[in-house]
């Protein structure tokens, strides 16, 4: 009788082990568009017996995507042979590789969902993941031409729904192995860019994660800073929100001192909102780190100018000598000097003072002839007129040139 028994408990086993697929999976597999595939999926994802079976649909899916993606993806690897062999090209249907490139990515990452999770004996053993990493793969990197392919056409949209998807799985348990040195040069920009995307739509919280992400990488720290900066800096209602912002942007600027970004806009938070002492003393730190830190003190020498006119110059020289070629400290190097020689009824000291404001104003209207980031031309022709007289030809040139 126990014997009987125990076979019979085996039988049973078996006929729980090599149950074949549920009927809603059996229908989602015959389907032969991806369209297709994912309205049975989507109408029936509660009915899968199970994980291992959701992930079997989701890998339909993929197969179905991949399908359109590689038809049309070596359609583009012809063509490329085709016109160097100066062959007649193949027309290629971009936007339906594109659009398959984004399903391809999404439902590998659902299937990975679920092909992770443990079986019903409590172990994880995945089916599909190691082949659609491998295969997917190249279908992600497609999704940078197509925002790109997206933004040329002025279709933002679309150019932030590629790129968001690109930059989100790059975080996928799935794609952990692959290779990303092929990325390298431009993930965090395509990061960046997606956070302009998110900023642009009023998507706070997701324009900061993107421009987060960006941040990790040194060459777009500046750029994503700026953003992450501009977004923080967004509708500040009110002088406590205000306030907050500046605390947020002080945090910033203790983690990371070098960031002459992060010091400019400390100082003119710290100006706006606590008042011109309180700036400076906060310049006043940052030199005491850095002696030679050229916006600390560039920004003192300008603050200095009108209470202090000769501590201004010697604080802009300082700067003007870690950056000789930065019109607008130049300029306002000449202006303060200037300003000295106002004050000075000595009239040989007063000409060598313009002398030397000229020096500095030729020098900025040298680097700087347009006027683009220093408007030099009152104040040199101010001094011109003080050092030369109201009819010397110099002078004249000068005031053309105001």
């Amino acid at each position: 009788m126990k014997k009987i028994m125990l076979m019979a408990l085996l039988v049973l086993g078996a006929t729980s082990a090599f149950a074949g697929d549920s009927p809603a999976l059996k229908g989602i597999l015959k389907a032969k568009t991806y369209a297709e595939a994912e309205s049975l999926l989507n109408s029936s994802l509660g009915q899968l017996a199970s994980d291992a079976e959701k992930a079997k649909a989701y890998n339909k899916l993929v197969d179905l995507a991949m399908e359109t993606y590689n038809k049309q993806s070596t359609i583009v690897t012809e063509n490329q042979v085709a016109k160097q062999m100066g062959q007649q090209e193949k027309p290629v249907d971009t936007e339906a590789m594109n659009e398959a490139a984004l399903q391809a990515v999404k439902a590998a990452m659902e299937c990975d969902k679920y092909d992770q999770l443990p079986n019903e004996k409590g172990k994880v053993s995945p089916k599909f993941a190691s082949k659609n990493a491998q295969r997917v793969w190249p279908a992600r990197l497609q999704l940078v031409n197509a925002g790109q392919d997206a933004l040329s056409a002025q279709k933002n949209a679309d150019a932030k729904k590629f790129w968001s998807a690109f930059v989100d799985s790059d975080a996928a348990q799935l794609f952990a192995e692959n290779d990303r040195a092929v990325q390298k040069d431009f993930f965090s920009q395509v990061a960046r860019f997606v956070g302009v995307f998110h900023y642009q739509d009023k998507e706070m919280d997701k324009a900061l994660k993107y421009a987060e992400i960006a941040m990790k990488d040194p060459a777009e720290y500046d750029n994503a800073l700026n953003l992450k900066l501009t977004i923080l800096g967004d509708d500040l209602k009110n002088h406590e929100d205000s306030v907050k912002f500046l605390n947020s942007v002080k945090a910033m600027y203790d983690e990371n001192k070098e960031n002459d970004g992060l010091l400019e806009r400390t100082y003119n938070l710290l100006t706006a909102l606590k008042g011109k002492a309180e700036a400076v003393k906060f310049l006043d730190e940052a030199l005491a780190i850095n002696p030679n830190n050229f916006v600390a003190l560039a920004d003192k020498g300008i603050a200095k100018l009108n209470e202090s006119p000769a501590e201004a110059v010697e604080l802009l020289k300082k700067a003007a000598a870690v950056k000789p070629d930065n019109a607008l400290i130049v300029t306002y190097l000449g202006t303060g000097l200037s300003i000295m020689a106002q004050d000075i009824a000595d009239k040989a000291k007063r000409n060598e003072l313009y002398t030397e404001a000229v020096k500095y104003f030729d020098k900025a209207k040298e680097l700087d002839p347009e006027k683009n980031t220093s408007n030099w031309g009152y104040n040199r022709y101010n001094a011109y007129y003080n050092l030369y007289g109201e009819n010397d030809p110099k002078t004249k040139a000068a005031e053309a040139e105001k």
